[in-house]
Order: C-alpha cells, then sequence, then structure tokens
C-alpha cells in the first residue's frame, strides 16, 4: 500500500478551503475536512483510480510507494496553476 504525501502548499491549500467554507457557514468548515480526510484514504488505499483528465499529465504523482499530493484546488481556480510543483 502506498505512502500519502501531501506538500505543504498544497496542505495550506485544504487548509484555506476549510476555513473559507467555515466562514460561509459554521460546521461546513469541519464536513469539508472530513470530507477530505474520506477522499485521502480512498486514495491511499487504492480505491480512488489515478487516471488523468484528457490534456493533463496527471493529477497525482505516484514515485515508488508514495503518492505525493500536489494541490487541492477548486474547479474555477487558474488552469494548471499546480504544474511547478510536479518538479519536486
Amino acid at each position: 500500500m502506498p505512502r500519502l504525501r501531501i506538500l505543504q502548499a498544497a496542505a495550506e491549500e485544504a487548509e484555506a478551503a476549510i476555513a473559507w467554507y467555515e466562514s460561509e457557514r459554521r460546521g461546513l468548515g469541519a464536513d469539508f475536512a472530513v470530507c477530505v480526510e474520506r477522499a485521502l484514504d480512498l486514495l491511499e488505499d487504492g480505491l480512488i483510480p489515478l487516471l488523468p483528465l484528457p490534456g493533463e499529465s496527471g493529477r497525482v504523482l505516484e514515485r515508488g510507494e508514495e503518492l505525493i499530493v500536489v494541490a487541492f484546488a477548486h474547479h474555477s481556480r487558474k488552469p494548471r496553476y499546480w504544474r511547478a510543483r510536479n518538479k519536486r
């Protein structure tokens, strides 16, 4: 089973999203945090397919036994802004 590593920039994005949701409605940030944790658990357990979207190089980096989360991006965020993080 691969080990999951979350880049610092990605972790900061997740925390910012949690705070934003919480500011919109009390408890919503906590709900979002639970969803993020569930998704990460599924990813780590191999239950989420690692398929790139059309025209993309990939959404998850696999390096040996390690999965690297490079971003937690909203769908309306600037496209491909996270690609520079792939170099790490």
